[in-house]
């Protein structure tokens, strides 16, 4: 019987040009998503917001969240032109062939600083991931600093300072070294150890990191970045406690986060493993919601804990990885892809993974559709989830409130959105919810409610 790997020795051809290939699906992605960026475009160009909700955000906040859209469109296009030249250059240039010779030269040159077991080409493998990491954030600092201190802060989201964003930039270089290169390195030894048996033993261990990750990050890396303080005490840490205890939510702790310190976003989450949980707040959502409205948030994001979304996430992601590395497995010694790209005496586990991205590019897309429409999914059976809670009407007001405040987009061209959004946009959330629009809703910093959680627990009794 023919094997899976056998029966696609067929890809293994000196004949076929593997670098057309892939340039081919570079430009054919940026094609398509520019044509979903042009679609959307149009929709932003409107000039009223939709009826749905025309009666909850002023012509003023519209007129500015069409425009913040426009400027973030055409960023993004830009951003993506810019990515496909460099691609292109790195193609063409041979480019990959260069670094990973100059991460030998470096390897060489540094042996006498390195252990005895730190030799050959994983280390050479690592050398090579962190110097292209390193010098692709060089080179995307310009576009980064204009959406941050140019964009963000013309529509008065940014608050961070030039220091603080470089601070942040050497943080991500340094976890990357710290803790990126033994789980790169662990990959590399799985695939090379266990030749075409690797896909199994190589999605648990890419498990275990992501499990591991969930107790680490919140502790260990986020405090890196930012400030977490307790939630003082007061009518809203106890509204809050009060609703995790009604829903059996294993709350430990509860924080907020200093948001406001980057930008004037808000948002809401919980961390942690399934019998520990920590909620974070953003100091801008507490900011500017009321008790009820913020109270209606954290039964939203409780629902995803409720209804297991996280395990399922888990598992997808699990089945998105099996048939990533299946066909990984295919390419891995794939001779003649390595020749088209100057590589004629090795074939780094590390490069074929970079060019097999490339190849993956058409199936990758419709593997994040999916991934969206599930994600999508979740985001409206979170919502019903609050809705059963009694919060229905308080989280359509924090919904509002949040789109309004950060500028969100209202209107979405129905196939950029299935494409591209994982959340639904928030009239198709308030039409879920059965919303009702009523009146305008204000972003101020809304006065203190009183007896939050007792009167939904009554009121489900």
């Amino acid at each position: 019987m023919v094997s899976y790997i056998d029966s696609l020795s067929i890809l293994d051809n000196p004949k076929i040009n593997w670098k057309l290939i892939i340039v081919g699906f570079t430009i054919g992605q940026y094609v398509f998503e520019s044509y979903l960026d042009y679609r959307q475009y149009k929709v932003l160009t409107k000039k009223s917001p939709p009826a749905s909700i025309k009666a909850e955000v002023n012509q003023e906040t519209f007129d500015k969240s069409q425009k913040y859209s426009r400027s973030k469109a055409k960023f993004s296009f830009f951003n993506s032109t810019f990515d496909l030249l460099q691609n292109l250059a790195v193609i063409k240039y041979d480019l990959l062939p260069k670094v990973w010779g100059w991460s030998g030269y470096a390897m060489s040159k540094a042996a006498f600083l390195l252990p005895k077991f730190m030799g050959g080409v994983i280390t050479q493998s690592l050398i090579f991931i962190i110097t292209s990491q390193i010098l692709g954030t060089i080179v995307g600092l310009p576009l980064s600093y204009y959406q941050n201190f140019v964009l963000e802060a013309k529509y008065g989201f940014n608050k961070q300072s030039i220091g603080l964003w470089i601070t942040d930039t050497l943080k991500k270089i340094g976890l990357l070294i710290v803790l990126g290169s033994p789980v790169i390195a662990g990959i590399l030894k799985i695939i090379d150890y266990y030749g075409n048996s690797f896909i199994f033993y190589l999605m648990g261990f890419i498990l275990l990191i992501n499990l591991i990750a969930m107790t680490i990050i919140p502790t260990l890396i986020m405090p890196l970045f930012n400030k977490f303080t307790p939630l003082e005490d007061g009518e809203l840490k106890t509204a809050i406690e009060n609703l995790a205890s009604s829903q059996k939510f294993p709350l430990t702790k509860l924080q907020v986060v200093d948001g406001s310190k980057r930008s004037s976003h808000s948002n809401a989450y919980f961390t942690g493993l399934p019998w520990s949980k920590q909620i974070v707040l953003f100091d801008t959502l507490i900011e500017h919601n009321s008790t009820e409205e913020t109270v209606a948030v954290l039964a939203h994001e409780i629902g995803h804990w409720r209804l297991n979304h996280i395990p399922k996430m888990l598992t997808m992601g699990q089945f998105h990885l099996f048939i990533i590395f299946s066909l990984f497995n295919a390419f891995v010694h794939n001779k003649s892809l390595y020749n088209s790209f100057g590589f004629y005496n090795q074939q780094p586990i590390a490069i074929g993974f970079t060019l097999f991205n490339d190849i993956l590019r058409p199936l990758e897309c419709i593997l994040d559709f999916s991934q969206n429409l599930i994600s999508r999914k979740h985001e409206y059976d979170a919502d019903k989830y609050a809705l059963n809670c009694g919060y229905s009407e308080e989280l359509a007001r924090s919904l509002i409130k949040l789109s309004n405040e950060n500028l969100s987009s209202m209107n979405a061209d129905w196939l950029f959105s299935a494409y591209h959004h994982s959340h639904p946009i928030l009239p198709e959330r308030l039409s879920a919810l059965g919303y009702v629009s009523k009146e305008k809703i204000s972003i101020d910093k809304p006065e203190k409610v009183e007896e939050v959680v007792e009167k939904k627990v009554e009121k489900q009794e």
